[in-house]
């Protein structure tokens, strides 16, 4: 406990003096649409997913994100990320299946590359990421929070999983690897396998997520940990994140384009057509 609040008391001091120099638009909303807003809050970017209710991933959506990374990467004013949502209901439901299962097969597979990418930068980003779950995290939704260093998930019945064998496809090859990477190949296997959504105690205590906490405090606790973790001199935390993540970046990349091409397949085969029109329904 001493050692804690000593930590927290040099913290609080690094933030006080000099650390978080404010830009001329920090607190401004630097970005806002239907789909995603950006701003920035004390040197952290707090990227806010807006789309409808359930924030279904689109196309447009991951182009959105993909130039907000990049800009977060770029910009040196810019400490830390934390991802979110405007709602309480989802974190994001996955894919838009509605608007992506009518698409033709190059079309698709162009959406399809551009999300493996989008979660491969946010995955990589040499920064600290935090994930605050403030609503239910299922299948693509699921994935850009464990592309995240650390998940923050509101207590209650906020659901977090992978539910792609379900609707007759596989886990994005991507996520397999980080998710065995964070939790290892038994619970990997059980998760991807079973494809059940884990209740916010469960995901705790399985490891999925770091943490949970009353619904009014996951964005500040997520605020706190990505400064606490953004306080780093120099440096330090990139090359400590790069260290964790090359090894599973090398595998990835090994084998992304045989996963990604296998998993257009499953996309267009009969057996998953029946299945995600079903769940486009729901949508």
């Amino acid at each position: 406990m001493c050692t804690f609040v000593a930590g927290r008391q040099i913290v609080n001091e690094l933030l006080a003096i000099e650390y978080w120099q404010l830009p001329e638009h920090e607190g401004k909303i630097l970005m806002a649409s239907d789909l995603v807003s950006f701003e920035k809050k004390k040197g952290i970017g707090i990227v806010q997913l807006s789309h409808k209710t359930t924030n279904a991933i689109s196309m447009e959506l991951v182009e959105a994100l993909a130039e907000i990374i990049e800009t977060v990467k770029k910009d040196e004013l810019t400490k830390a990320l934390v991802l979110t949502s405007a709602n309480e209901k989802f974190l994001s439901i996955g894919f838009d299946i509605p608007s992506l299962l009518p698409l033709e097969q190059e079309q698709f597979t162009a959406f399809y590359r551009a999300f493996n990418q989008l979660c491969i930068d946010l995955y990589t980003l040499p920064k600290p990421t935090v994930a605050a779950i403030t609503g239910h995290a299922i299948a693509g939704g699921c994935i850009l929070a464990l592309c995240c260093d650390e998940r923050i998930i509101a207590e209650g019945r906020k659901l977090f999983g992978l539910n792609e064998v379900k609707l007759g496809v596989p886990v994005p090859y991507v996520a397999d690897r980080i998710l065995h990477a964070l939790v290892g190949a038994r619970l990997a296997r059980e998760v991807m396998e079973v494809g059940e959504f884990y209740p916010a105690e469960d995901a705790v205590r399985l490891g999925l997520v770091d943490h949970a906490h009353p619904l009014d405090q996951v964005l500040d606790k997520a605020l706190e940990q990505a400064r606490m973790l953004a306080v780093a001199p120099g440096d330090a935390f990139a090359l400590i994140k790069a260290n964790r993540v090359e090894g599973v970046m090398l595998d990835i990349l090994e084998r992304l384009e045989v996963k990604q091409m296998r998993f257009i397949e499953c996309w267009y085969a009969d057996a998953a057509r029946k299945t995600l029109k079903d769940a486009g329904t729901k949508f």
